[in-house]
């Protein structure tokens, strides 16, 4: 057999037009590569982003998009770490949602044995994303007030998680009663506030009048404007995106007179820029997984026929974690 089936991008389109499945040859190693036999693609925003351009990194048409997977290796180049058999999840900007794929050897990390293989994919982007923001940009302390925005989103949940994991004292905002129900059975310390009503009084009362320490803020716009008000002296506003579509301003007489700081989190650049400390990041959120410390929620499963779904889904921000395609189920 040397075909497979891929989802692939031949149009940029806001609709979806410009998507659909397509049998593809199954791709061929070159030296320093790994084809893998994916089980589980996860979704998370950018893969809908770049089916329109609408995101930062912009591939060559066509492209199979997915960001992340988890599957295991078929084949391996000469003098790679990694053997037939292995169980591994990947990442990458594009190549998830295909029944198979290859990857550069440094691209993959071995799956923790205590996740799935849908959870295995869920893993990387989020946490990892998640743990720049609140170990490495945000220097957290145990006993910290972290207030999360976007909590029943994938990067978000995640913020949930590993915050509850570090000790953290966790303030989950989440707009529906439906997410913020799952958020309180999911993760129980967490207190999970309603942000649509406003949250910046809501916030001081639970934090006796301190403000949170940390903000995780993958919203902008007005939920950033707020936070401004309800963050603490020395607090650390951690700015992951704009998923609310305005880009907020901030006049710096603000974070001068209340004493916060705004501070930009790039996961991804964070560990290309420090390739040392990426490997320890990468490694940490690793370790977490496998002692049971972490666990990422799938919110549903979806066949490769019924892709559409499944980015619908997304699309309409009912997703609560991620959502997971099974290229082979």
């Amino acid at each position: 057999m040397n075909k497979m089936l891929a989802l692939q991008v031949h149009e940029l389109a806001d609709d979806l037009s410009g998507t659909k499945l397509a049998e593809l040859p199954i791709p061929q190693i070159a030296a320093g590569e790994v084809l893998v036999r994916i089980e589980a693609a996860a979704l998370g925003f950018p893969d809908l982003l770049m089916t329109r351009g609408g995101y930062q990194a912009k591939p060559p048409l066509p492209f199979v998009p997915g960001m992340e997977s988890a599957g295991v290796v078929v084949e391996a180049a000469e003098g790679s770490r990694w053997r037939a058999g292995d169980r591994v999840i990947t990442g990458g900007l594009t190549g998830g949602v295909a029944q198979y794929g290859v990857f550069a050897n440094n691209a993959l990390m071995s799956l923790p044995g205590l996740l799935s293989m849908a959870q295995g994919a869920s893993l990387r982007a989020a946490y990892l994303t998640a743990w720049v923001a609140l170990v490495r940009r945000g220097q957290a302390l145990a006993g910290d007030w972290l207030l999360v925005h976007g909590a029943a989103g994938g990067v978000g949940l995640a913020a949930v998680d590993l915050g509850i994991a570090l000790g953290l004292r966790v303030i989950a905002v989440a707009s529906s009663e439906t997410k913020r129900e799952a958020i309180a059975r999911l993760y129980s310390p967490a207190h999970v506030i309603d942000g649509a009503a406003g949250f910046r009084e809501q916030v001081l009362a639970l934090t006796d009048g301190h403000g949170a320490d940390l903000v995780f803020d993958p919203v902008g716009g007005d939920v950033f404007d707020e936070s401004t008000r309800c963050i603490a002296f020395d607090g650390r506003l951690l700015v992951i995106g704009f998923a609310g579509g305005r880009i907020p301003q901030v006049g710096a007489n603000i974070p001068l007179i209340k004493g916060f700081s705004v501070v930009g989190v790039r996961a991804g650049e964070y560990g290309r820029r420090f390739p040392e400390r990426g490997a320890e990041n990468l490694e940490s959120v690793h370790k977490l997984a496998s002692d049971g410390s972490i666990v990422p929620h799938v919110d549903a499963c979806y066949s490769m026929q019924d892709w559409e779904k499944a980015y619908r889904a997304m699309e309409s921000r009912s997703v609560i974690g991620r959502s997971v395609i099974l290229p082979h189920g």
